[in-house]
């Protein structure tokens, strides 16, 4: 039996730790310092590691428990609250991106491809996700994080994804050129009346566990962890859509059960944080191949990265006028919604798997999701200067 594999696992864990610290310094997220690491490790830099079967799996893993955590961390109640303007600035944050996106692609691709619109159209599913992580962190030093703008930009990120897993749903159903159109929106639909049952029984066994709470709290993780991984089987075996979308519909299904979901989140989030995420983020930047960055790649990354940034201002931007923002706070909330992070990392991933993004793109994307993460602090400290009445928290000082 080869034992490299732990090797592996420890040089992963050791650089992105190391660089994740790093990035924070910085007041950077510490996805940044995995994905650098993965770049440094993988064959773009020293070659120390490279794709295997294990690499592959345990990242696979990692994706699923973050798509996961991401729907645990779905505040169904803010989404009831702040209702149609979140749902017009995330809509129209989608479609602005999902087309800038798929004309940026046809427009630098002109080889002849039977999947040639699927490509462009999966290339403009990566720009609609919306990572928010950091704008919450900014958000929060600038005491601005419980402001009309800065609760708008936090509910329409939750609708963004919900909007962002729908069309990714759709597209890895027209992978398969035997698949007719029609059976493709017939598996969805069955997928989503599938999934509301799920929902209603999900529910009603895990409000019986938590009026147990005191007896069987320390297995209710397990259950949980247990359902995500079975529902992203279900998702992708037999109804041909992507696990991690199973994965975040479960984590909405239990996001509602507050101590239960505290309880779960806190289990979980050691292990996802210690192991599993760090391997997730390496092995984007080690199946990363900057070497093969030519003239037109790089003019693609950089017209992606434009058109990334460009196209949520405006598209978020436009829905907060709509829905009664001032244009300032309208800024300020496509703004706060440029950073990409690892909601775009995941897509892209799928992407990747499903053939539908290349090799020789994929660094363009990468590049694309590591420019807007680390762009997006310094355009809302500038964007978001103007005193606003609404602003009601002090602002907390900078760690030193």
């Amino acid at each position: 039996m080869d034992y490299s594999f732990l090797i592996v696992i420890a040089l992963i864990m050791l650089s992105t730790k190391v660089l994740g610290i790093a990035s924070e310094k910085v007041n950077m997220p510490q996805v940044v310092g995995a994905l650098i690491a993965g770049l440094l490790l993988g064959p773009s830099c020293f070659g120390l590691i490279g794709e295997s079967d294990f690499l592959v799996k345990t990242a696979e893993i990692g994706v699923i428990i973050l798509m996961f955590m991401a729907g645990l961390d779905t505040d169904l109640d803010e989404l009831k609250h702040t209702g149609l303007s979140a749902l017009v600035i995330a809509t129209i944050g989608v479609i602005v991106p999902f087309f800038g996106g798929a004309g940026c692609y046809l427009l630098f691709n002109e080889e002849a491809d039977s999947l040639r619109m699927i490509k462009a159209a999966f290339t403009g599913v990566v720009l609609t996700a919306t990572s928010v992580s950091i704008t919450v962190e900014t958000l929060r030093e600038m005491g601005k994080l419980k402001s009309r703008v800065g609760t708008a930009i936090m509910a329409a990120a939750v609708i963004d994804d919900v909007l962002g897993i729908i069309v990714l749903t759709v597209l890895t159903g027209f992978t398969d050129s035997t698949v007719e159109p029609a059976m493709v929106f017939v598996r969805i639909i069955a997928y989503f009346i599938c999934l509301a049952v799920v929902a209603v029984v999900v529910r009603k066994l895990f409000r019986g566990l938590r009026s147990r709470f005191d007896r069987i709290h320390r297995r209710i993780a397990i259950y949980a962890l247990a359902f995500c991984f079975l529902l992203s089987f279900v998702s992708e075996h037999f109804f041909g859509i992507a696990d991690i979308t199973g994965a975040y519909f479960a984590g909405i299904m239990l996001s509602d059960h507050s101590e239960t979901r505290t309880y779960i989140v806190k289990r979980i989030n050691t292990m996802s944080y210690m192991l599993f995420s760090p391997i997730f983020f390496a092995s984007i930047g080690i199946k990363t191949e900057l070497a093969g960055l030519d003239g037109n790649l790089i003019l693609f990354a950089v017209a992606l990265t434009l058109v990334a940034i460009v196209t949520k201002i405006i598209g978020c931007g436009i829905g907060a006028r709509l829905t009664g923002f001032k244009t300032y706070d309208a800024v300020s909330i496509g703004l706060g919604m440029v950073s990409r992070g690892e909601v775009a990392l995941i897509v892209a991933q799928k992407g990747s798997m499903a053939g539908l993004i290349s090799g020789t793109m994929f660094p363009a994307v990468v590049l694309m999701v590591i420019v807007t993460t680390l762009v997006t602090p310094l355009l809302l400290k500038v964007g978001m200067k103007r005193p606003t009445p609404d602003n009601t928290e002090p602002a907390i000082p900078a760690k030193a």
